[in-house]
């Protein structure tokens, strides 16, 4: 690392804000995807929006990299220094600023852990409603820079439905807000839903101003067997059909719920590993009996589709069971293996063919995949195991197969990443998704706010 970047580092920041050596450079050199690491050359550690800016101002005039880095749970790679130079941890930034009860909003900083938040509001009788699995550990900067969904974002949305405005650096060091904490904003160039979603490459989130909803009195929550995975998919959008959003409603196949098993404390007594597939189907609102007719109708419609004997979580403790087993999916497969988490999504009425031609291209290929993730708005996490696979394979072969699998989910109206971003893993494939003049228009955008291509290089665009 040039003596001159550093000298100007500390410079600015406090001495216990930036750090060279290996424990660091270790520790923010990876996230949750694969086993890849890319440490960076230097980590610094901001308290305050000027810092940042302050930071970019110098990693601009020396043509430096600068990644930044938020929780370190992503899944695409979006937080990995692939070109060294400055590891930008937001971590420290963790101020819930403001609750506005008056005005249902809240002002934070990108480090806020996401459960934080919610349990913060929640005290209020506040809701936040996107809840991505790693919610006990991501943040909410990470959350605006992938758009994360979550679970409930079948009837409440994503991220970006959640956001006003954002305060940002721009790569020159500029400080901006990009909107207005209004409902509506027809003033200009939507500046805000551009950057919520663009993985830190076109600016740096310093703070956040999101909208709140009122807590849902209660909730109903059901566990539904299938024999056949592709049965459990094919009712997801016969319930819609049937007049009922669900607050989510979640698909996990069989080896999934094996795993989670092997891994996981406090499941609960009922879960089996006899059914082919489970859907976790949840509904709130402020009416028990609203509610009540709700699951009837879910059920009927279950049962249709050949659904086997269906578990109603009775009790708070039940319910955080069932939800508890749903979060652990994720760690439990990355327990078994080393694997690559594909974020296919397509209409939902369109998920029995894509998890069906996903199988069919595991087998032709010769790689076995687990599969789960937010049936109610089509969005199926889909894990590619190693396990025996030789590296070889993987490094070489098994990118065809998964662009195989991309050209399934584009070929049937869906797209390549529903919530965790494209990253470095994913942006081999984005010509899949788009054709030559979009992606020379998103170059474009890149150029316009990132001229020396210093923020999060390497990642998006291909």
């Amino acid at each position: 690392m040039a003596q001159d970047l550093l000298n100007a580092l500390r410079h600015v920041l406090p001495s216990d804000a930036v750090f060279t050596d290996e424990e660091h450079r270790e520790a923010y050199g990876h996230d949750e995807t694969e086993d890849l690491k890319h440490p960076p050359d230097v980590v610094v550690r901001p308290r305050t929006t000027e810092e940042v800016a302050a930071v970019l101002r110098i990693c601009h005039a020396l043509d430096v990299p600068v990644t930044p880095i938020g929780g370190r749970t992503g899944l695409s790679g979006g937080a990995l220094c692939v070109q060294g130079g400055v590891g930008l941890a937001l971590d420290r930034m963790d101020r819930i600023v403001t609750i506005d009860e008056g005005n249902l909003q809240v002002v934070v900083e990108p480090g806020v852990i996401t459960q934080v938040l919610q349990e913060a509001v929640a005290a209020k009788g506040l809701y936040y409603p996107p809840d991505p699995s790693s919610r006990g550990s991501c943040t909410i900067g990470g959350n605006l820079a992938e758009n994360a969904g979550g679970p409930r974002a079948v009837k409440y949305g994503v991220t970006r439905d959640f956001v006003l405005n954002l305060e940002v650096v721009l790569a020159d060091g500029t400080v901006m807000w990009t909107g207005a904490n209004t409902l509506k904003n027809a003033t200009g160039y939507d500046l805000t839903r551009l950057i919520v979603g663009s993985e830190g490459t076109l600016a740096v989130i310093t703070k956040a101003v999101l909208k709140l909803v009122p807590m849902p009195r209660e909730t109903r929550l059901m566990l539904v067997p299938f024999n056949n995975a592709e049965d459990a998919c094919t009712a997801v959008s016969a319930t819609f059909r049937a007049g009922v959003t669900p607050s989510a409603m979640e698909f996990i196949e069989r080896d999934a719920i094996v795993w989670t098993m092997r891994h996981t404390d406090g499941l609960p007594a009922q879960l089996s590993t006899t059914p082919g597939a489970y859907l976790l189907i949840e509904v709130d609102g402020d009416h028990g009996e609203a509610l009540m007719r709700d699951c009837e109708t879910i059920l009927g419609v279950m049962e249709a589709h050949g659904c086997g004997e269906v578990l109603f979580a009775e009790s708070p403790s039940e319910k955080a069971a069932l939800w508890h087993m749903r979060r652990s999916v994720p760690v439990s497969v990355k327990a078994h293996s080393v694997y690559k988490e594909e974020d296919t999504v397509v209409p939902r009425f369109a998920l029995p063919r894509l998890l069906a031609g996903v199988k069919a291209i595991g087998a032709r290929h010769g790689f076995s995949s687990v599969c789960y993730g937010h049936a109610g708005d089509g969005n199926l996490h889909v894990n590619i195991i190693k396990g025996d696979l030789s590296d070889d394979f993987w490094e070489h072969e098994l990118p065809g197969a998964i662009r195989e699998i991309f050209e399934l989910t584009v070929s049937l109206g869906g797209t390549l990443s529903g919530e965790h971003g494209i990253g470095l893993v994913q942006r081999p494939y984005m010509d899949i998704a788009f054709n030559t003049a979009q992606l020379e228009l998103m170059r474009g955008l890149k150029r316009l706010f990132d001229p020396k291509g210093i923020l999060n290089p390497g990642k998006v665009l291909p």
